[in-house]
């Protein structure tokens, strides 16, 4: 049954596997994993898998192109829940390769800025060309085509390598943010520690127009966590924006300030609101002076007072 099944950026042996497996349902679920994230993504909408896990933002390298863009087009899809994921490579290679012996590397587009001073360090001469995924790369070397991969050390034993080195990574702690991925239904409700994307469309290129939507959020102390402009495909210039914001969509501030952006913008697509991963509640600060809920609803009454001649 389709209920009981998840999708994910494949094949066997990638860091998204390794995110899904974290959440206690995967242990009830059919995993099947897909050759590219919009196949993931496409298997949700046809009505092929429940949800889908695929990667969104590193710590690195910013957001997922691929994943941001599928977003944005096609039939809306939401974000229920996010893993975080330590990243560190292995360098896995056939049994019987020496460092010395490697010459052309592979890995998703994605890891190559993350092990680039290594490589230049120790394996200058070496090609690089990407894969669909750091597991497909480990795939491709075991069929023979590259000489060693970047890839999870844990994918090694899946592929019949060997790795070289391991805990490869040239910027500390780095993460990789996952999202779980399903039709659109209602957000579950607010934790304390929430995050809300959205895709906003700008009306049109002219001064100021990016300082509009963002004013949106500043004015009702809504923090920003991530934005990321993306073509729309329609001509050079046009773009919309991936937004991140602090909060939950059931909170005023936030829920007003989408409401600001669908009022000036042709297009806003709500991708969901859902619980940060790895934030507690007590670490999340308070609502910026005159932007709590309360504070919003006191703001009405006095208005409604107003208008009914009872100020």
């Amino acid at each position: 049954m389709s209920a009981m099944r998840y999708t994910y950026l494949g094949p066997e042996g990638t860091f998204t596997e390794a995110a899904l497996r974290t959440l206690p349902e995967a242990a009830t679920r059919e995993l099947v994993p897909m050759v590219s994230v919009p196949a993931a993504l496409d298997a949700v909408r046809n009505g092929d898998a429940a949800a889908a896990l695929v990667p969104i933002e590193n710590s690195v390298e910013g957001g997922v192109t691929a994943t941001l863009d599928e977003l944005a087009a096609g039939s809306p899809l939401m974000i229920y829940r996010e893993v975080l994921l330590p990243i560190a490579f292995a360098l896995l290679a056939r049994p019987g390769t020496k460092l010395s012996d490697v010459k052309t590397v592979t890995g998703h587009p994605v890891a190559q800025p993350q092990v680039r001073k290594w490589l230049r360090a120790n394996l200058p001469d070496a090609l690089w060309e990407s894969a669909a995924s750091n597991a497909d790369g480990a795939r491709l070397v075991q069929e023979g085509k590259y000489d060693a991969a970047f890839a999870g050390e844990f994918a090694a034993s899946t592929y019949g390598l060997e790795p070289l080195v391991t805990d490869i990574h040239d910027a500390e702690n780095a993460e990789t943010r996952f999202v779980l991925v399903g039709r659109p239904a209602r957000p579950a409700a607010p934790t304390g520690a929430d995050r809300t994307s959205v895709v906003i469309w700008l009306g049109d290129d002219r001064p100021g127009a990016l300082l509009e939507l963002l004013q949106e959020f500043a004015v009702r102390g809504v923090n920003l966590m991530l934005i990321q402009s993306r073509p729309t495909g329609a001509g050079i210039g046009n773009y919309c924006f991936a937004v991140d914001a602090e909060g939950h969509i059931s909170e005023r501030r936030v829920g007003e300030a989408l409401m600001g952006l669908k009022r000036i913008c042709p297009k806003v697509r709500f991708l969901g609101s859902y619980p940060r991963a790895g934030v507690a509640v007590e670490d999340v600060p308070g609502p910026r002076p005159g932007t709590s809920d309360r504070e919003f609803t006191e703001a009405s009454d006095w208005l409604t007072r107003c208008q009914d001649g009872r100020a």
